[in-house]
């Protein structure tokens, strides 16, 4: 997922002062982080991490595993604990909480940025200018609804008064990816203490330290011992633990299909755990011959190409009309050329490295299996560079709906570009996914436009752009793309129960 993307990062980076990234910046924080405290592992292992642009060990963090999440848990729970400090804090305080740690996010927000480009590979000016302020505004959203989260009066027959509360699901358990480490950071734990719950939070095992830093600003902030516990960790391991946990009320997970099952599983097996998913997608991006085609190029190509690809709603099924196809792939191949790549942290780089060998290697073959299966590769297609783990900007024409690179999700910078020829064809073509998470259509004729949006089967449908998000906008996918939505007044939904209260009122006698 993406921040607000209503300018690209690099256009909103000229029209200010351009910072620069912290040079020999300290890793201050690699413990788990329970009670406001550091801990190290109860097995003292270790978690290496590494830089995906040199691929060299920036620092390790202890690793998390069953044991630690119990203890994590138990904090948890007995911050929720009725008469606890939590349970009592005025709904307005838990906003100004959320308000002082969004502060503390933009005071820091050199730090993170720079923590966010070594350990995840983003370039430091879209973390700077599009992460850090769409994290910052997630935690000031939920923190206005901290005090307007209220149930209703309901007209019951008979002589009751019948009303309904709000109330919090409990513990909740938080998995993160490593594509948006704070941005989900932010989506994941604003609600939940917006509406007054406990966090365990444990981040991917590729990009924990933006979140361990949060967990040191979440102490400045003041928020009580227990209200959020950080425990770095593997998916089998940790993951597993939260997920099967009978004491986890809750669990919100950002991630693969996949692994979005098992946690579903998980839930199932144990306590039948509320669950809620962000999942995979192959978003389809249709652009019609009336569209305003500068407009098109630009938003598709950012809408694939953002963070190297690696987005889960990145348009990676580009249907473009017959009669505008040859010129359409032939200006965004002239784009994709362009592109820069390099070191995230310089300021002229647009595409930084992939995450992690796994991830690159399979980006690779999933190229190969395009070239195979008889797409035309216009350009890219290979490695880059002689260290780290970067892939040419690459984009193929001539692309059939059942190849690999046309179902799968590639999670990199490869551009699909089909061929449509009627609005029936392409509606029918683009729902024809296992996924659903995000769609986008271009064109001028509003008819066309609504007629479209409405038959798509994604969670999103942007007219005329792509990617543009907001913590007002709830979030979230169709079909195997997920459950449930995040941010926005529907995300709330997710973290509060909903208790009717009916109290019998005596007949008074005439």
């Amino acid at each position: 997922m993406s921040s607000e993307n209503k300018k690209k990062p690099e256009e909103k980076s000229a029209q200010f002062t351009m910072p620069a990234p912290l040079s020999n910046l300290e890793i201050k924080y690699t413990k788990i982080f329970i009670n406001n405290e550091w801990h190290d592992s109860v097995s003292g292992k270790k978690i290496p991490v590494f830089n995906p642009a040199t691929g060299e060990k920036i620092s390790e963090v202890e690793e998390g595993d069953k044991e630690d999440v119990e203890k994590a848990v138990k904090a948890a729970r007995e911050a929720f604990q009725l008469g606890s400090p939590w349970r009592r804090m005025d709904a307005s305080e838990r906003g100004k909480l959320l308000n002082k740690l969004a502060d503390l996010m933009e005071r820091d927000a050199l730090i993170l940025s720079t923590i966010e480009s070594i350990d995840a590979g983003k370039t430091f000016v879209s973390s700077f200018f599009a992460d850090i302020p769409g994290a910052v505004k997630s935690l000031r959203y939920c923190a206005g609804w901290a005090d307007k989260n209220q149930g209703r009066t309901v007209p019951m027959d008979g002589d009751y008064f019948t009303f309904t509360r709000h109330e919090p699901v409990g513990v909740c358990g938080q998995i993160i990816p490593w594509n948006f480490p704070l941005v989900m950071f932010a989506w994941k734990i604003a609600p939940a203490l917006c509406c007054g719950n406990t966090v365990v939070m444990k981040p991917a095992e590729q990009t924990p330290l933006s979140a361990l830093y949060m967990g040191s600003l979440i102490k400045e902030a003041g928020i009580p011992p227990g209200v959020v516990n950080i425990v770095p960790g593997f998916g089998p391991t940790a993951g597993a633990a939260i997920a099967y946990h009978m004491d986890i009320n809750k669990v919100a997970f950002t991630g693969s299909t996949e692994v979005g099952k098992i946690i579903k599983e998980a839930a199932g097996k144990s306590n039948l755990k509320r669950v809620t998913l962000e999942l995979g997608g192959k978003s389809p991006n249709i652009i019609f011959a009336d569209a305003d085609l500068d407009s098109a190029i630009e938003q598709s190509h950012h809408g694939l190409f953002y963070h190297q690809g690696q987005c889960c709603v990145a348009g990676s099924r580009i249907f473009v009309e017959e009669s505008i196809y040859d010129e359409f792939v032939r200006r965004s191949v002239e784009k994709a050329k362009k592109r820069v790549l390099g070191d995230p942290l310089a300021p002229g780089t647009q595409q930084g490295p992939q995450i992690d060998k796994e991830q690159y290697d399979r980006i690779l073959d999933l190229i190969e299996s395009g070239k195979k299966e008889g797409a035309k590769l216009e350009c890219g297609g290979s490695a880059w560079g002689n260290k780290g783990f970067f892939i040419e900007p690459t984009v193929f024409s001539d692309v059939k709906d059942d190849m690999r690179i046309a179902t799968e999700e590639i999670f990199g910078p490869v551009q699909q570009i089909m061929k449509f020829k009627t609005v029936d064809e392409v509606i029918k073509r683009a729902n024809n996914t296992t996924y659903g998470l995000a769609a986008a259509v271009f064109t001028k004729d509003i008819d066309k436009a609504m007629t479209v949006s409405t038959a798509l089967e994604a969670g999103t449908v942007w007219i005329n752009c792509y990617s543009a998000m907001s913590p007002q906008a709830p979030f979230g996918g169709f079909k195997m793309s997920g459950n449930g939505r995040e941010m926005g007044e529907y995300g709330l939904h997710e973290y509060t129960e909903v208790k009717t209260v009916t109290m019998k009122i005596p007949q008074k006698n005439s």
